[in-house]
């Protein structure tokens, strides 16, 4: 492997590590040569991620975790110290947005859920894992937004859509004030990526994955798998001066105009 793209020796914290784009993030990450603590609050799906990169003989430590809540986010940094004594990449992956109602009938408390899980978790995922890498003048952060940070989807994503929207303004904020001392902050929006929630929501709706495929050019959803290798780029001294950008995995949904269509 290239040095550009090696990360033996560093120490990665991901979220949302049990399953979906989490996994194959930590999965890549060690692959290429990082030892791992693994984040969820799902401790059965953990303990599997954690046990498949150990095959890989990476470190990998699993610690169950509420990212909406920040004494558990404090917890976590605490046993990082100790386990782990440094950070060079967080990837913030986990927290849940809420789904459904319309926008004038959404409750405020499901709003301000779905903020604490996507907003106000990875920020103080952001300003913990920030204080260690400034320290050390080195280290790289991803955060997981999604199209919804940037274009509206409509469907009862009202809750959803703002709080991806601040994580893409708390992206480029943290990259300004960061970047010239060390600390790169990017930001990965996925369309739709196949996982239980998106594949119960198709099988209650026949209709909506014809939807997602007539505005994804390439003709297929996404896999988990699809983010490992801009994960590693993101995470390796390769990608060293690209900070603040959101960058799309989305199969060319943006890129394609509402009224577009494929060639037949």
């Amino acid at each position: 492997m290239s040095n550009l793209f090696n990360l033996t020796g560093r120490v990665a914290v991901v979220s949302g590590a049990a399953q979906g784009l989490g996994r194959a993030m930590a999965t890549a990450i060690a692959e290429a040569g990082a030892d791992l603590l693994l984040v969820d609050r799902n401790e059965g799906g953990l303990e599997q991620t954690a046990q498949h990169l150990t095959k890989l003989s990476r470190r990998a430590v699993p610690a169950t975790c509420d990212v909406s809540d920040p004494q558990q986010i404090r917890e976590l940094f605490a046993r990082l110290d100790r386990d782990f004594g440094r950070i060079d990449f967080l990837g913030n992956v986990a927290g849940e947005g809420i789904l459904g109602p319309s926008p004038e009938s959404i409750s405020l408390e499901d709003v301000e859920q779905t903020w604490r899980n996507l907003v106000l978790g990875r920020f103080y995922m952001c300003q913990e894992a920030g204080k260690r890498m400034l320290a050390a003048r080195r280290g790289s952060i991803v955060n997981i937004g999604s199209l919804a940070s940037i274009s509206a989807l409509g469907r009862g994503h009202i809750a959803y859509s703002m709080a991806m929207g601040a994580v893409a303004q708390m992206t480029r904020e943290l990259s300004t004030e960061w970047a010239g001392r060390g600390v790169r902050v990017n930001a990965i929006l996925p369309a739709q990526v196949i996982n239980p929630s998106l594949e119960k929501r198709m099988a209650a709706d026949p209709n909506l994955k014809p939807k997602y495929l007539s505005g994804i050019p390439a003709g297929r959803l996404g896999h988990p798998d699809d983010i490992k290798g801009l994960a590693v780029f993101l995470a390796s001294d390769s990608s060293s001066w690209i900070t603040g950008a959101l960058i799309p995995m989305d199969g060319g949904n943006l890129a394609m105009n509402a009224g577009g269509s494929l060639r037949a």
